[in-house]
């Protein structure tokens, strides 16, 4: 698998934790980043990446998802930060 399609796949499954009454903090995230003035766009790849981090972790560890740390990497996004183009 493509880096492109595995990133997509992550901002799928944002899309999905953005729904989900389980992952309400993912979605309270996403309120916090946009309200700062993040765009949309950007808060979903910001999430994904996050998760990305996580699932990477995930499998170096070969133990389940860590939920703790992925809450604790989505509090630490700073609104004000950007990806490069």
């Amino acid at each position: 698998m493509n880096e492109d399609a595995f990133f997509q796949d992550l901002l799928d499954a944002v899309e999905q934790q953005l729904q989900a009454p389980q992952t309400r903090y993912v979605a309270k995230t996403f309120e916090r980043l946009t309200s700062k003035g993040m765009n949309p766009e950007d808060a979903k790849e910001r999430i994904a990446a996050c998760l990305g981090e996580e699932t990477d972790a995930m499998y170096r560890r070969k133990s389940g998802f860590d939920e703790k740390s992925y809450r604790e990497k989505l509090e630490a996004i700073d609104p004000d930060e950007r990806f490069e183009p």
